[in-house]
């Protein structure tokens, strides 16, 4: 029977690297997961995190999980994480800290048509059906990547940034939406998200041009979607703001005892990708059935409250 929840057959070999782009003279540590037996061909699914962070390796909940399921799964630190003209610095000017976002917005497509390209030449993988999952920053980054990378299959975003309002000190990306084709997309949001507030991400999704699917988790904030949901939500919730326009944050943020688990948040991200990819990228009629089934009853029959939100 068809459970995407569970962890696949497949074990998981993690591989560490570093990837120099000579176009832009900057070298980005890389990490893949992907099974160790043979599987025969692997989709290929590239991730990208969020604004700052720990890179790819602050995800390694779903990582693990899409490779136990027959995936590989690449990501690699983004450009500003790298490049030292886009490192935040002590008393930037408003002008300043707007032109480093500017560049780092600038950098993230180009940055996975770089991961792209090394994966299938560098690492040698064969050429294979490729999707795209991110989260914040990352999540636009998915969503941004189609207009140029037209061997992206499928998008999952984890509460995306691009809505045409964003909140203060939030990164002013704009989504073009020029993909020219149908790119089935999985839209997975919070309901109590501070940063990325329910109503920008239902904006978000009436604008994908594709076969879409919002699901939203109740009781939960921005930081569920990544590992370490309770420490890191504390701690984003306790600690000095990058920037003031941040202030806001810890007054609105709710402490993690109100909202739902990281075991819950971990099992609705992990089981919905899964399901999404293997019904786009594997041709999965069981994957296919199961997102055409009552999602919302069997997050339910898990422990987890979520709903799906319908289409304008």
């Amino acid at each position: 029977m068809y459970d995407p929840f569970v962890p696949g057959r497949f074990t998981v070999a993690e591989r560490s690297m570093q990837a120099f782009d000579a176009v832009r003279n900057r070298s980005f540590p890389c990490d893949m997961w992907r099974p160790t037996e043979p599987v025969g061909v692997c989709p290929i699914i590239l991730l990208s995190h969020s604004s700052g962070g720990s890179g790819p390796r602050g995800y390694t909940f779903l990582t693990n999980h899409l490779a136990s399921h027959g995936y590989i799964v690449a990501g690699l630190n983004h450009s500003e994480l790298v490049a030292p003209e886009l490192e935040r610095r002590e008393g930037e000017t408003p002008e300043q800290r707007a032109a480093r976002a500017e560049a780092a917005i600038a950098s993230r497509v180009p940055d996975i048509r770089f991961l792209l390209d090394y994966v299938l030449t560098e690492a040698r993988l064969e050429p294979a059906p490729v999707g795209i999952v991110g989260h914040s920053f990352g999540g636009w980054t998915a969503l941004a990547s189609p207009d140029v990378l037209h061997q992206i299959r499928a998008v999952v975003a984890l509460a995306p940034g691009g809505s045409s309002n964003p909140r203060p000190g939030i990164l002013p990306a704009k989504l073009a939406f020029k993909w020219g084709r149908d790119v089935p997309t999985l839209v997975l949001v919070a309901d109590n998200d501070v940063c990325l507030p329910l109503d920008g991400m239902y904006e978000i999704f009436d604008r994908i041009p594709a076969a879409k699917r919002l699901v939203v988790l109740r009781h939960a904030d921005h930081m569920h979607f990544m590992d370490n949901v309770e420490q890191l939500h504390e701690a984003v919730r306790s600690s000095p703001p990058w920037i003031p326009e941040l202030d806001y944050l810890q007054k609105e943020m709710r402490p993690i005892a109100e909202l739902c688990t990281g075991e819950q948040s971990h099992l609705f991200v992990r089981g919905l990708t899964v399901a999404h990819f293997d019904a786009v990228l594997k041709h999965n009629d069981e994957a296919r059935r199961f997102l055409a089934g009552d999602i919302q009853a069997e997050l339910a029959s898990h422990g987890v409250e979520a709903f799906v939100h319908s289409a304008a």
